[in-house]
C-alpha cells in the first residue's frame, strides 16, 4: 500500500548516514530535484525524476509532496509536476543580487573600454539584463535593467547559447520565433547556428546592428557561472570598430574570468558558512 511504502522509505532514509557534505540530505535531494526539473524544461513525471536521479519513487514522491505544500512545485492535471510560482520571487532576488555583485566588474569595463557595460542572464527563452554601468560619453547606449529581449538578435544572446546543443537552440528559436529587429537581424535557425559556430571560434559574440541600427555590441559568456550569464559592451558602431574590437575583446574576456572567480569564491564562502 502507498502508506506503508512511504513509511518504509522514510525509515530507510532515517537510517542512512548524513550527507557527505555535512549538510541535510533531504534538502540536498530536494534542490537536486528542482534543478533536474529546470533542466527538463520545468515539467516532469515522477518516473523521469527517478530515472535521472537514481532515487526510489517513494522518496521522490515524499520530497515532491513537501515542495508542492511549500509552493515551489505544483502538480498538473495530468499528474506531472511543474516548477511553482514561489520560485519566481527567489529567482528575481537572485538575479538582482548577481547584478549587484557584477557592477564593480562592469564599472571596470567602462573605465577600460569607454563604452556602456551590461550583464545579462538567460531566463527561460529570453535574455534579461540584470546590471548596467553607462559610458561616460555623451553619446552612449542605455538598456534598462530588467529589459527582456530575444536571444537571436543580441550579442549576449549568442554568448549565452554558444555551448547549448543545436537541438535545444532550434527548439528555443521555434518557440520564440525570429522576428527581425533590423534589416541585419538573423532570422533563420541555420543562420543563427552558423553565427554560434563563429562565436565558438572567435571566443566572443558580436551584435552588428542586429538589435538596433547604429549600435554594435561585443559579448562573452561568464565561465562556470551558477546560471548562464554573459557580459557585454555596447556603443555606436562608429566607435566600436574592428580596430576597437581587437582592443576590447581581451578586456572583456579578462573581466569575465575575474567575475567568474569572484562568484566561485562567494559561493565557496557561503558553503563554508
Amino acid at each position: 500500500m502507498p502508506t506503508s511504502s512511504a513509511a518504509s522509505a522514510s525509515a530507510t532514509d532515517a537510517a542512512k548516514p548524513a550527507s557527505a557534505s555535512g549538510g541535510v540530505q533531504s534538502l540536498e535531494r530536494a534542490f537536486d530535484l528542482l534543478e533536474r526539473m529546470a533542466d527538463a524544461g520545468g515539467e516532469v513525471g515522477l518516473s523521469e525524476l527517478s530515472a535521472s536521479s537514481g532515487l526510489p519513487l517513494p522518496t521522490i514522491h515524499r520530497l515532491m509532496r513537501t515542495l508542492v505544500a511549500c509552493g515551489y512545485v505544483r502538480q498538473q492535471s495530468n499528474r506531472r509536476y511543474a516548477l511553482g510560482p514561489r520560485l519566481i520571487r527567489l529567482g528575481e532576488s537572485a538575479s538582482r543580487l548577481l547584478g549587484t555583485w557584477a557592477r564593480p566588474y562592469l564599472a571596470r569595463l567602462v573605465e577600460e573600454t569607454g563604452e556602456t557595460a551590461n550583464m545579462a542572464l538567460l531566463d527561460g527563452d529570453e535574455v534579461v539584463y540584470v546590471a548596467q554601468v553607462p559610458s561616460k560619453h555623451s553619446m552612449r547606449m542605455f538598456t534598462e535593467v530588467g529589459r527582456r529581449v530575444l536571444p537571436h538578435s543580441t550579442g549576449v544572446g549568442k554568448a549565452l547559447l554558444v555551448d547549448a546543443p543545436p537541438g535545444e537552440v532550434r527548439a528555443l528559436l521555434a518557440r520564440t520565433g525570429m522576428p527581425a529587429a533590423t534589416e541585419k537581424t538573423i532570422t533563420t535557425p541555420d543562420g543563427f547556428l552558423e553565427a554560434l559556430e563563429l562565436v565558438r571560434g572567435a571566443g566572443y559574440a558580436v551584435d552588428d546592428n542586429e538589435q538596433e541600427m547604429g549600435v554594435r555590441c561585443l559579448a562573452v559568456p561568464v565561465p562556470n557561472s551558477p546560471t548562464p550569464a554573459a557580459i557585454s559592451i555596447s556603443g555606436p558602431a562608429g566607435r566600436v570598430t574592428e580596430t576597437a574590437t581587437e582592443r576590447i575583446v581581451p578586456i572583456l574576456q579578462e573581466v569575465a574570468r575575474d567575475l567568474s572567480e569572484a562568484l566561485a569564491s562567494t559561493a565557496a564562502a557561503h558553503q563554508q558558512g
